[in-house]
């Protein structure tokens, strides 16, 4: 294992330089390109471009690479299944991986759901809502501010964590209503720290009184982590309460665990650190390591759509499902464990880093899902995306890849496979990048 990222070229070194001239000429201008990295390969945790740079990877392609890169056990599996069949189109014909792999899933949520295949965390969430329109026959749905769900339309429509997704391209879908979020940090609603759950789901109570219909209402879509809006995490009990609150109205509880789920903050779902089971629970991301497939939960009692009533046609995918399948495997022998054991060691690591630099505001989250939030006065608690990105900059100059996430948070996102030593190696990158950013 290495001991430290080594950077040998100006970044980006005169390969990258090459590739990214030819990416800005050639490829959409939406893709963003945080930084210039141009990765040729993979090991563990670590990336080496294409200048024969290495990095420590903490944001492992935005909490995809569950087991690293190359795990070996992956790498089998795939290549097993590849010389046998990659797609017959699940849609229309099963086999029995895929059929196994549902029934896992199913399991972990202690039996009694059904599940969809698709390809990526947006079509999970498109699945969710026309399952949840269809089954319950009422148009609204519920979000929150600061959630991402995804980028297609229906997805797009319940995103609300950066107006630059939604620009341009409305109308979206009707009868989408935003709630705001409980940030223990910076609380909504003129509410404190210790309220705020509480005053999120009275608010909502108003609402129905007022200018929502609850028994309109199909069902609430809830991250139990918010990713893209900034790793936050919601007060105790308020994901209780709003189970509470849904049932009493019969509206449907979404789970968005495409980021938080597969093990990510120490369980299988982080909506188990909250002792509640959602009625739609969508997963992605993290599910294959690094290979498409998303994976619709949905109780019994929901699958009430006909044949051909939803659809895809590369969901279920075979190399995709033994991608999964070997995922799983590695999980339950100590992945998840170890999410919960190095996310600990290096929170802690990370609030001692908090005492020393000022303007580091807030360090939370669970497992390996950790969110830094900049602010530019703590007492004040104002944000500062400029120092965010400085931040995340300066890590990657050093070696070690981070992102941002939310107005003014870095996320650390890492493989679940991070040790405790590679851990301490992050600890002391991001001590030197805080120091010399002057946080």
């Amino acid at each position: 294992m290495l001991t430290r990222p080594l950077i040998q070229t100006a970044l980006p070194g005169p390969k990258a330089k090459a590739i990214l001239e030819r990416d800005r000429r050639q490829m959409s201008t939406s893709y963003v390109r945080p930084y210039a990295l141009v990765p040729e390969r993979g090991e563990g945790c670590w990336l080496y471009d294409v200048d024969g740079n290495s990095f420590l990877d903490l944001m492992a392609g935005i909490a995809v690479n569950t087991t690293g890169y190359a795990h070996p056990r992956v790498v089998k599996a795939v290549t097993e299944q590849a010389q046998k069949f990659a797609h017959v189109c699940f849609s229309d014909f099963t086999h029995d991986s895929a059929v196994t792999l549902a029934e896992r899933l199913a399991a972990k949520l202690g039996g009694g759901y059904r599940v969809f295949f698709g390809n990526s965390g947006t079509e999970g969430i498109e699945a969710a809502i026309k399952l949840a329109r269809y089954h319950t026959r009422r148009p609204y749905l519920i979000s929150f501010a600061g959630s991402f769900h995804g980028r297609t339309l229906g997805s797009l429509s319940l995103t609300a964590s950066n107006a630059k997704y939604r620009r341009g391209f409305g109308p979206l879908l009707p009868h989408v209503v935003h709630l705001p979020y409980p940030h223990p940090y910076r609380p909504p609603l003129g509410a404190s720290p210790e309220n705020v759950g509480q005053a999120v789901l009275d608010y909502l109570e108003h609402l129905f009184r007022t200018s929502l219909p609850a028994d309109e209402v199909a069902a609430v879509f809830l991250e139990p982590i918010q990713g893209e809006g900034g790793y936050v995490v919601p007060p105790k009990g308020f994901v209780q309460g709003l189970r509470e609150l849904t049932q009493r109205h019969g509206i449907l509880l979404v789970a968005d665990e495409v980021q938080s789920g597969v093990g990510r903050t120490g369980t299988f779902l982080a909506m188990e650190q909250e002792g509640v089971q959602a009625d739609i629970v969508v997963l992605a991301k993290g599910l294959a390591s690094g290979y498409p497939i998303s994976a619709v939960l949905f109780r019994e009692e929901l699958s009430t759509w006909t044949p051909g009533a939803h659809g895809t046609t590369f969901g279920g995918n075979a190399v995709s499902v033994a991608a999964a399948l070997a995922t799983l495997d590695l999980l339950e022998e100590g992945l998840m464990d170890n999410a919960r054991r190095v996310g600990e060691h290096l929170m802690q690591g990370l609030l001692e880093l908090q005492k020393k630099h000022p303007r580091l505001g807030d360090v939370r989250g669970r497992g390996l899902m950790i969110g830094l939030d900049f602010v530019k006065n703590r007492e004040t608690r104002e944000e500062d995306p400029a120092l965010r990105d400085q931040v995340q900059q300066k890590a990657f100059e050093k070696g070690l890849l981070v992102l941002s996430a939310g107005p003014s948070t870095v996320r650390l996102a890492p493989p679940l496979i991070l040790s405790f030593e590679e851990a301490d190696i992050a600890l002391d990158v991001l001590g030197e990048v805080l120091r010399e950013v002057g946080a």
